[in-house]
């Protein structure tokens, strides 16, 4: 897997790449003929989220490649050696689509025959950018094939470059003629795929903000989708957070979109199924912090074993069934009812109102739940049902500052200070939360130490530091939470 930083130019037939010396070094041009066939399915739901999937023979990576869509400049490649079927896509890549292909057969789409000439900047033996000017012809296939001919000019970053660097480049392109691209790939500019549907909504409504924050987080929760499967770091979490935002908005927003029960239901299912492996993947992370933190002579016994290799084992089986998950029937069922959500959802009559009004209601009523969580708590004499019940305050907490996060952008600074004094208390109570989960699972592998006739004295220890930040946490809210109503009300 690689990651690609770069900027695509439209050129005329005419452009010439400008001289770039006072850069760094010059190397090339140096050309190449590369030919690619594009693999989607017949309604091109690759090219319309922007994944690209292509079988390419010449130039310096020959083979197969698999682009993800580009976030926040980046773009996930993801390659596979060459195979000798020009027909079928690898399995391992094939796999990493399922999401966007549901079960829809991928066939060749379209071919692309492009003559490359490659520029690039190095310092010594170092490449710093990558400039490629391409010549390139397109076929579309279908009942009567589709050719287009163009030129473009890509500026990619290299391992040994910098984005300010890329960006000087880019300058002196824009300069000699070119024009930044409109389409996010080659595939994209030939084939020119229909825009995903989204319902009709009145510019400047409660429905336009609720739809369009609903849009972002489908997408993101797809983004992710290809790096769970792969186990890349963080993707557990961040798909685990695109289900939680979603169901947190359909709740929040029940007035605005109707009839999502049984969505809600299905997000909350798939973050369960996430939830195994992310909790372990954190608190193994945890517990090898706090070993770091002690000295040598403190560690006793094969601790580092049970709380390291042990729980990494316990969590690449979690990973096997979130895979397991992802390949299932339920799964896609899920991700066709997230797409109907948006390009046909049941609206009720707040959505025609306007979002000024309409919405900034919302975000009060999210926060007066959780004064209300707390109030039903601390009117709880029985301390260990409080404790309970203050994690309820917790989760109120924490849909009230996703509600106010999808609302920020569209209705201004107050609602963004509103998601952050929610966190504070979400916060807050989540490091009591967890040190209480870290001291139960610590003091389940020491009884599976003792069992097993291992000195169990570091055991104690790392209880104790955990008992220790959860009763400062817990020590801490009162101030926290006095301080936090107080800051709130001068928000809303």
């Amino acid at each position: 897997m690689g990651i690609e930083i770069e900027d695509k130019f439209d050129v005329p037939p005419e452009f010439e790449i400008p001289d770039l010396g006072g850069l760094a070094d010059v190397a090339g041009p140096k050309s190449y003929q590369l030919v690619a066939l594009y693999f989607d399915t017949p309604d091109l739901r690759l090219a319309a989220r922007g994944v690209t999937l292509r079988r390419r023979r010449g130039g310096a990576d020959a083979g197969w490649h698999l682009k993800l869509p580009k976030a926040k400049g980046v773009r996930q490649e993801i390659t596979h050696p060459l195979t000798r079927s020009t027909k079928l896509v690898p399995q391992e890549l094939a796999e990493l689509v399922r999401a966007y292909t549901r079960g829809a057969e991928l066939k060749v789409v379209a071919e692309l025959e492009t003559r490359r000439s490659v520029t690039i900047l190095k310092d010594g033996e170092t490449g710093l950018v990558e400039i490629a000017d391409d010549r390139v012809k397109g076929t579309v296939y279908g009942a009567e094939p589709k050719i287009v001919r163009w030129r473009e000019v890509e500026a990619e970053l290299l391992e040994g470059g910098t984005r300010q660097l890329l960006a000087k480049v880019g300058k002196r392109l824009r300069k000699a003629g070119a024009s930044a691209s409109e389409s996010t790939s080659k595939l994209a500019k030939l084939l020119e795929p229909a825009p995903l549907p989204t319902a009709p909504t009145e510019p400047g409504s409660a429905g336009e903000i609720v739809i369009g924050y609903l849009a972002g987080q489908v997408k993101a929760l797809l983004s992710q989708d290809p790096r769970v499967r792969r186990a890349d770091e963080d993707a557990v979490h961040q798909m685990r957070v695109a289900a939680r935002r979603l169901r947190s908005a359909l709740k929040a927003f029940k007035t605005v979109v109707t009839d999502t029960g049984e969505v809600q239901e299905e997000l909350r299912w798939l973050g369960t199924v996430l939830g195994e492996a992310r909790d372990l993947e954190v608190i193994r992370a945890r517990f090898t912090e706090a070993l770091a933190g002690l000295a040598p002579e403190l560690v006793t016994g094969p601790i580092q074993a049970r709380l390291g290799s042990d729980l990494h084992k316990r969590e690449e089986e979690a990973y096997e069934r979130i895979k397991e998950a992802l390949s299932g029937d339920r799964y896609y069922v899920l991700l066709d009812s997230l797409d109907r959500l948006v390009a046909a959802p049941a609206l009720g009559k707040a959505a025609a109102r306007p979002a000024q009004t309409e919405l900034r209601s919302v975000a009060a009523a999210n926060w007066k739940r959780v004064t209300k969580r707390y109030d039903e708590a601390q009117a709880i004499e029985d301390l260990e049902r409080r404790e309970l019940a203050m994690h309820d305050v917790r989760k109120a907490a924490k849909r009230a500052r996703y509600t106010a996060e999808a609302l920020q952008p569209s209705l201004g600074a107050d609602l963004g200070k509103l998601a952050k004094l929610a966190e504070n208390v979400q916060e807050v109570l989540g490091t009591y939360q967890d040190g209480v989960v870290a001291q139960e699972t610590l003091a389940k592998e020491a009884e599976s130490a003792r069992q097993a006739g291992e000195d169990t004295f570091t055991y104690g220890l790392l209880i104790g530091i955990e008992r220790n930040a959860a009763e400062r946490a817990h020590a801490e809210f009162p101030r926290v939470w006095k301080e936090t109503v107080k800051a709130v009300s001068k928000v809303l």
